[in-house]
């Protein structure tokens, strides 16, 4: 988190005591999981090397090639994965985690699972918890000795490695899950008030507590956290109360300018959609980041709460609903003078901010937990 300058000295008094404060129970949050892989596609996912890899029947498999390994677009610091992979064939299998992609994992502060092949066609559980230099696995249960990373945050992957190369025994590598868990989030709504959060003044919407939600009602207008947030991932719960033949409008956004009106990048909430099509998304859909990707598809629906999870990293963001990802994005426009993601990248630390879209906006928000990356 960076901390905006204060005013006063009385507040200055305030926000070094919170700083000195330690976090309670309460305050630091276990993340819900999400699905790095969908069970239909290589969406979220880049290839290295020459293994090639495919999905059929909601498992995703190598089957031909020398090495090779997918990586996922996303960074991620502090998690729980867990990975249902088999491996048969003349060949090996490797879990990798907090990995760059600049070389090996073995020098760029990653580390790895070796998984040999196996006597029989059973699928093995990975499991894996990263929190800060603290690692640990399992593999069946079994622990994995000898884990080490010196990176704060890195790429998730599937290895792909085989031991000949004169067309014989080639392995099979098959993974039917790879699910993440970020931890160590830090909850910036408490459920009782709207401390932490200023409202953009002279505008229509109305911001209350409602049964331990922030509820948004009219508009248009937008609350924004008190402090900016660079890197991250972000945790929330949505509900719209709309009609479903008629869904509402709104959005979370990120880096937005401090005090500046619906500015930064938009992760649009709107559950509609064209023709009973939900990969047809009205208005880029809910996940989808408004102006630049639509969401695959819409996932959400009104007056039911869903989940939605952002990560915020670099010149990428991707966001998932329900634990599925609908937008992966890598911004490589020039940047924004004005911090308006619409129009261009926006670099700077930003606050998280809730849009009151229009007169009929009545939307709630809780659960609202961050991980803020550590710095490279």
């Amino acid at each position: 988190m960076i901390r905006r300058t204060r005013y006063t000295v009385a507040a200055a008094m305030i926000a070094l005591a919170a700083m000195a404060a330690p976090l309670s129970a309460q305050d630091v949050a276990e993340g819900q999981w999400i699905n790095l892989f969908d069970g239909e596609s290589l969406f979220g996912w880049t290839q290295f090397g020459d293994a090639a890899w495919e999905v059929a029947d909601g498992v995703l498999s190598a089957k031909r090639g020398t090495n090779g390994w997918l990586a996922s677009t996303c960074q991620f610091a502090d998690f729980d994965l867990t990975v249902k992979i088999r491996v048969t064939g003349k060949g090996s299998a490797g879990i990798v985690f907090r990995t760059g992609l600049e070389g090996h994992h073995s020098e760029t502060g990653g580390a790895a699972i070796t998984l040999p092949a196996q006597d029989d066609d059973t699928w093995r559980l990975v499991q894996v918890r990263a929190v800060g230099p603290s690692v640990s696995a399992t593999v069946d249960g079994k622990t994995v000795e000898g884990l080490a990373v010196s990176r704060a945050r890195g790429y998730v992957g599937v290895q792909y490695h085989r031991y000949h190369r004169d067309g014989r025994a080639a392995p099979i590598v098959e993974v039917s899950e790879v699910r993440l868990r970020p931890l160590q989030l830090t909850t910036i709504f408490n459920g009782k008030n709207l401390d932490g959060w200023n409202i953009i003044p002279d505008r229509a919407s109305v911001f209350s507590v409602v049964d331990g939600a922030l509820n948004i009602k009219d508009g248009n207008g937008q609350i924004e956290t008190a402090d900016v947030y660079r890197d991250f991932v972000l945790q929330l719960d949505i509900i719209a109360y709309g009609d479903p033949r008629k869904p509402l409008n709104s959005g979370v956004f990120f880096r937005g300018p401090v005090g500046v009106f619906w500015k930064g990048y938009e992760s649009q909430v709107r559950n509609e959609f064209i023709r009973d099509d939900r990969t047809r998304p009205v208005d880029f859909g809910t996940g989808g980041l408004y102006g630049i990707q639509e969401a695959r598809k819409v996932i959400a629906s009104e007056g039911e709460w869903f989940q939605k999870t952002i990560v915020c990293e670099g010149n990428h963001f991707a966001v998932w609903i329900n634990g599925q990802l609908v937008s992966d994005y890598y911004d490589t426009r020039p940047v924004s003078p004005e911090g308006d993601g619409k129009n261009g990248f926006v670099s700077a630390p930003g606050t998280i901010h809730l849009q009151g879209h229009d007169p009929t906006t009545n939307l709630s928000f809780k659960n609202i937990h961050i991980q803020e990356y550590p710095a490279r």
